[in-house]
């Protein structure tokens, strides 16, 4: 996917040249640039197949959204949801007497997200998937207030994967000395799970390549006050060491992109 599109997702969706399912912030539909609200008849439907991958199971959608109750009430429920959402001009899904799908040509917000995250991580990423992107902190939080176990699964699911690529984006950038990038994508990873020691780690990694140790401390302090109040811990002794604050082999100084020095170590 290209990152223009990456992009639209996540601030300009209103550009989208093609039909959207946008699940972030949402749900709701872009279709010719006009933005059309889900009925709520039909919300849980056309978010159950936009989240799955290919053709769905017209009984195991039932099934799965109306669990209570007879089949034949199921299947009754799955064909109103579908009038629904043809009655609000929102005709994006097909279906037959078995199954259910996306429309050809429709994206997904998630699943263009999940693509480009799927790159950074396995390495595939190319220089245009680099290209920093103005993260909203709604990205990570998937559908909030929906508490169906098929919600809650692929919620923490894409999360998890979102903030592993963005810790990956941000020691690539600090590779090639793009620190004020990589600071901006850890300070994404940190907002979303200020908690997360790995990304705390990723973020004082980016300011000390930066050659700002002072803001590297910083980031530290906040964590550590953090940990400490919610989880009445300490930060990872290699954590610490890592700013200089005297647990490990002495203080921490930029030597080039990417590159951290301890002492004469390489970190």
């Amino acid at each position: 996917m290209s990152p223009n599109l990456v992009d639209s997702v996540l601030s300009y969706p209103d550009r989208l040249e093609v039909p959207a399912v946008l699940l972030l912030g949402g749900p709701y539909v872009m279709i010719e640039g006009d933005r059309r609200e889900v009925p709520e008849g039909g919300k849980r439907l056309l978010v159950f197949v936009a989240l799955s991958t290919g053709r769905v199971d017209r009984r195991y959608a039932a099934g799965s959204l109306w669990p209570f109750g007879k089949d034949e009430r199921a299947a009754g429920n799955l064909r109103s949801a579908l009038w629904r959402l043809k009655l609000a001009g929102i005709d994006l899904l097909e279906s037959d007497k078995c199954s259910l799908m996306l429309r050809p040509g429709t994206v997904v917000d998630v699943s263009i997200l999940c693509d480009w995250a799927a790159r950074l991580v396995d390495g595939s990423a190319t220089q245009a998937d680099l290209c920093a992107v103005n993260w909203r902190y709604d990205a990570m939080d998937l559908l909030p207030g929906w508490y169906d176990d098929w919600v809650i699964f692929e919620r923490e699911r894409i999360r998890q994967r979102l903030l592993h690529a963005l810790e990956v984006l941000s020691r690539r950038l600090i590779a090639e000395g793009r620190c004020a990038e990589a600071v901006e994508a850890a300070i994404s990873a940190v907002s979303a799970d200020p908690l997360r020691e790995s990304a705390n780690r990723v973020l004082i990694e980016a300011h000390l390549a930066e050659g700002n140790l002072v803001e590297g401390r910083r980031a530290y302090e906040r964590y550590r006050s953090i940990v400490h109040r919610e989880l009445g811990i300490e930060p990872d002794r290699e954590l610490t060491s890592m700013v200089g604050l005297g647990l490990g082999n002495g203080n921490v100084r930029p030597r080039s992109a990417g590159r951290l020095v301890r002492s004469g170590a390489m970190a």
